[in-house]
């Protein structure tokens, strides 16, 4: 018997929310093509080895093997794959591309996420200056003010904080992951178990307080006094300030905030990261950060690159056309389809009604909660 039944994790998309998603799309695109990007697509499959610099605790990617037993993989990510078409056409850089696509991650049962999910963004490859976080930052605020995301918070961080701090502590490299495991999940209980060794520590009245260094960027930032002196995470500090600043100059009304125990997206991440969330979604709506070591996984040379993706499936909560919008279909016979086209071209968010007769035309007008407009009527 036929299993109708969708996999776990997987949907159809159809009506508003297909709609909502395709004008998303369509809108990020045009946007990124004003600020002179190019288009880049690549394949749906690659070779599992283009994404083992991905995190993959919380999920696995889809599997399969090609004629000579190859494991090819659906991507679940759409930074990697640009990073192996850098190293595989000789392409100069510095370059600036756009793309569009479908990410697949096979997630934990009962987490309440899709599997397979739509992604716009941009990477910028070449450029080491901090100027292009700061386009990627000013075109993720620009794009959600575009779609009429009224409560945006911005929230920056930096991939090498953690790391630094952790390096400095007198701890062994088991225990120092357990610290960091603890730090990520907000496991407070444990936390402080891992830290109490350390109550003679200098760093000690800094890690009391770091599970809670998130949030307003100036009272976050205050909190660093409570650091000894550490030489590294001054240009760190610096990054973060310096474009919160120039944020702030551009965007008055954003509201910045600043997370210091914030885990990087992946770990292919080398400097500073920037989430995009808002107060009604349990998911970030956009994300992204530098990765200036990433080329290297697939070339032995170095390129500063920055990266922005923004999540549709989630910025579509707020654009989706509903199912109560009024429409209007135009009846028509096989002598009115002229007139029906006209009609088509000027009548904004109409359909031609493909009825066979007028009472069928009514019928379906009826049951979508359309205006019918009958072009049989008007003609001589």
């Amino acid at each position: 018997m036929l299993n109708r039944n969708l996999p776990v994790g997987t949907r159809d998309e159809f009506g508003a929310v297909a709609q909502a998603k395709e004008k998303i799309t369509g809108q990020i695109q045009t946007y990124f093509r004003s600020r002179g990007f190019q288009k880049l697509t690549t394949p749906l499959l690659e070779y599992k080895a283009v994404f083992s610099s991905m995190e993959q605790q919380t999920y696995q990617p889809y599997q399969l093997l090609d004629e000579h037993g190859e494991t090819l993989v659906l991507r679940p990510d759409l930074t990697l794959p640009v990073a192996r078409v850098m190293s595989t056409t000789g392409i100069k850089t510095p370059v600036k591309w756009y793309y569009s696509g479908e990410v697949f991650r096979v997630k934990k049962r009962l987490s309440g996420s899709y599997n397979q999910q739509t992604q716009a963004g941009i990477e910028i490859i070449g450029y080491r200056s901090l100027k292009a976080e700061w386009e990627c930052l000013t075109a993720a605020i620009e794009l959600c003010q575009q779609l009429a995301v009224s409560d945006l918070h911005v929230e920056l961080g930096h991939a090498r904080f953690v790391k630094a701090v952790l390096q400095a502590l007198p701890l062994n490299t088991l225990q120092q992951a357990t610290l960091q495991r603890t730090l990520f999940s907000k496991n407070v209980t444990a936390y402080q178990a891992v830290i109490a060794p350390l109550a003679d520590d200098p760093f000690y009245p800094f890690l009391q307080v770091w599970p809670w260094l998130f949030g307003d960027f100036e009272q976050v930032l205050a909190k660093l006094e409570l650091l000894p002196e550490m030489p590294e995470l001054q240009s760190i500090m610096q990054e973060l300030s310096a474009t919160q600043a120039f944020l702030q100059q551009q965007f008055p009304q954003q509201k910045i905030e600043l997370d210091l125990s914030i885990e990087s997206p992946q770990a292919y991440y080398t400097g500073m990261i920037f989430h995009g969330y808002s107060d009604s979604t349990a998911e970030f709506l956009f994300s992204g950060g530098r990765y200036d070591q990433l080329l290297s996984s697939f070339q032995n040379t170095l390129q500063p690159a920055v990266g922005l993706a923004f999540e549709v499936d989630q910025l579509a909560q707020y654009t989706a056309v509903t199912t109560t919008t009024p429409t209007t279909l135009i009846y028509f016979d096989e002598a009115s389809w002229g007139a029906a086209q006209q009609i088509l071209q000027q009548q904004p968010n109409s359909s031609l009604c493909l009825a066979e007769t007028k009472h069928e035309a009514e019928r379906i007008a009826r049951q979508t909660n359309s205006r019918l407009i009958d072009v049989t009527e008007v003609q001589p």
